[in-house]
């Protein structure tokens, strides 16, 4: 019937109506007919193609890409591309290009990319360190920026372990004009000031200055003077993302105090916030910041509608209270490692005017299930997180189960039990992300409690944490295979009762199931239940759409490099970490750091 249509018919009625690449490719191999528009009428007029999810070679993205004639966006995973793969796609015609996990590519890929997207306004890339000199990638950003005199977005980030945070020296001298989103990683405390000073800009948005309005920046450490420069120079920003990771406790005059939190007053238009203090070096935290701090904070900057927070151990529940009664647009909550924030900081959240859509507490050890019930008054959340709250019970998933909104749910570590899960299973709330990792009171009973009770998870989950948890095993993992049809990430790392039975049921199940999706990644990492036969299961056609599998410290690794390498040979687009690397990473890529 099929071959019979019009060309146009097909093309303009059924195909431009399917726009994304994974649902073209499965029309197209219906009928002769569906694959001839798809090559001839559909491909080439696409503007956007986005192969982030995958890592391909060479030959693979030439393949694709010459079938796209019209392209001005394009975002790649570049884990196994080289400078020389890219070379002929970039084109005057390319506005936007985000090129990701590039483990192969050296900074001479942005001199190319000056050179022939000369109209590009948006660019993204993350490179690895591969050791080369600094002066050298300099130089190349400088010769990129100098010809891109039309880009509005910049976002460059080198990844590794000996990363020389001096690359990003002396770029302010390049950023054209017209650049209004900033993101440099890393970078160095003195040059963030000297970017800072030499953005200054005139208050008024007609000013032929600077009017840069989104500022990321992952430094050695964040203090007074970088925030004085920040807010005297950039009075129009928006977003201000700042990141630190010392080595040391900052000497007294060289770290954030009070003051310094003061100073972001002096951007009025600021709607976004977000200073954290990390871990990865040295277990330190904003140590001269309290309760003044957030309150000048709150007071200067009431139009906050975002503020992410992590590291201020001294701060209180006053603190954190001002926030949420003096912000009234704030939309978006995160505070990580706040050691003295309790269920009191959210005692009066009823009267407040609440127009919270995420909420993120992470590693509070305070908070329980009251604070829980507090927040659920807000019937606009949509993302709840409370990772490593582990005195959250079963009290309040009642609450949790009546918002109509919420779609990610994060209880790692909390005292949850199967009949919590039950109440769960039989709410209406739209779940597509469960995290449950580390609950050891759940067990393959509750599992069935949330997918079989009726609600309205089963039908929205798609990603499943189950990571850490003792109680789960294969019949676990059998209701999954059969009930979760929605599933296509799935982590039951360190799930020892987890056998190939179960392995079986997840390789198997989306064939006889047609109204299922594909499970697209799983971690099974130190799932010691497991045989060295399961590695057999990898082979086609079982797992289909599988993208990305974490098989560590599993017997699926021991003596079987000959069949490791033969599935990776067969499905060359199907990532096999044996390091250990969790799936909200870079597909394993330089050195399999978050």
């Amino acid at each position: 019937m099929m071959d019979g249509l019009p060309s146009c018919l097909i093309s303009e009625e059924i195909l431009w109506k399917m726009l994304d690449l994974e649902t073209l490719c499965t029309v197209a191999c219906v009928s002769k007919s569906l694959r001839f528009s798809v090559d001839t009428e559909v491909l080439p007029y696409l503007a956007s193609l986005d192969l982030s999810i995958v890592s391909i070679d060479e030959h693979a993205l030439y393949h694709i890409l010459s079938r796209f004639k019209s392209l001005n966006t394009l975002t790649l995973n570049c884990q196994r591309l080289y400078d020389s793969s890219l070379l002929p796609f970039l084109a005057p015609q390319i506005q936007q290009l985000n090129l990701f996990s590039c483990s192969l590519l050296s900074s001479s890929v942005l001199n190319s990319i000056g050179a022939n997207c000369p109209f590009l306004r948006v660019l993204a890339v993350e490179f690895a360190d591969q050791g080369s000199p600094p002066i050298l990638f300099r130089k190349n950003v400088a010769c990129m920026l100098n010809k891109c005199q039309y880009l509005e977005r910049l976002s460059l980030k080198i990844k590794g372990t000996e990363v020389d945070a001096s690359a990003f020296q002396s770029i302010e001298f390049s950023l054209p004009r017209s650049i209004k989103f900033l993101k440099l990683k890393p970078m160095l405390e003195n040059n963030a000031i000297h970017l800072a000073n030499r953005l200054r800009v005139s208050k008024s948005p007609s000013s032929s200055g600077f009017v840069l309005q989104f500022l990321s920046l992952l430094l050695d450490v964040i203090s007074d003077r970088l925030l004085v420069a920040i807010s005297n120079s950039l009075p129009l920003l928006v977003e201000l993302h700042l990141e630190d990771r010392p080595d040391k406790e900052p000497l007294p005059g060289l770290d954030l105090t009070n003051g310094g939190l003061h100073f972001l007053g002096c951007c009025h238009f600021l709607t976004d916030l977000s200073l954290k203090r990390s871990r990865q070096n040295y277990q330190g935290s904003f140590k001269r910041i309290n309760d003044m701090g957030m309150f000048l904070l709150s007071q200067r900057c009431q139009a906050l509608e975002s503020v992410r927070l992590s590291g201020f151990s001294k701060v209180s529940d006053a603190g954190f209270a001002s926030l949420l009664h003096t912000c009234q647009k704030l939309k978006k909550f995160e505070v990580r490692n706040a050691f003295l924030l309790s269920d009191l900081a959210f005692h009066d959240l009823i009267q407040a005017p609440c127009t919270l859509v995420e909420v993120r507490l992470l590693s509070c050890g305070l908070i329980t299930s009251e604070t829980v019930k507090k927040l659920a008054f807000s019937r606009s959340l949509e993302v709840l997180d409370l990772c490593g709250c582990k005195s959250v019970a079963d009290s309040c998933l009642s609450s949790i189960s009546c918002l109509q909104r919420l779609t990610t749910l994060n209880l790692t570590g909390a005292d949850i039990t199967d009949s919590g899960l039950s109440v769960i299973g039989q709410g209406n709330t739209p779940i597509s992300y469960l995290c449950l990792r580390g609950c050891k009171r759940i067990t393959d009973k509750g599992i069935s409690f949330l997918l079989c009770g009726g609600g309205a998870i089963a039908q929205t989950l798609s990603a499943l944490d189950l990571g850490y948890m003792p109680g789960i095993s294969d019949n676990g993992i059998l209701t999954i295979a059969t009930f979760g049809r929605e599933i296509t990430e799935l982590c039951i790392r360190s799930c020892f009762y987890v056998t190939d039975l179960a392995m079986r049921a997840l390789a198997t199940k989306r064939r006889s199931q047609d109204r299922s999706k594909q499970l697209s990644r799983v971690d099974i990492f130190n799932c010691v239940g497991l045989s060295a036969d399961a590695l057999k299961l990898l082979r086609k056609p079982l797992f289909r759409g599988l993208h990305w599998i974490g098989i560590g410290k599993t017997h699926l690794t021991s003596n079987e490099d000959t069949m490791i390498t033969e599935i990776q040979k067969e499905r060359p687009w199907l990532t096999l970490c044996l390091d250990g690397c969790e799936m909200q990473c870079h597909d394993g890529w330089q050195f399999h750091s978050p």
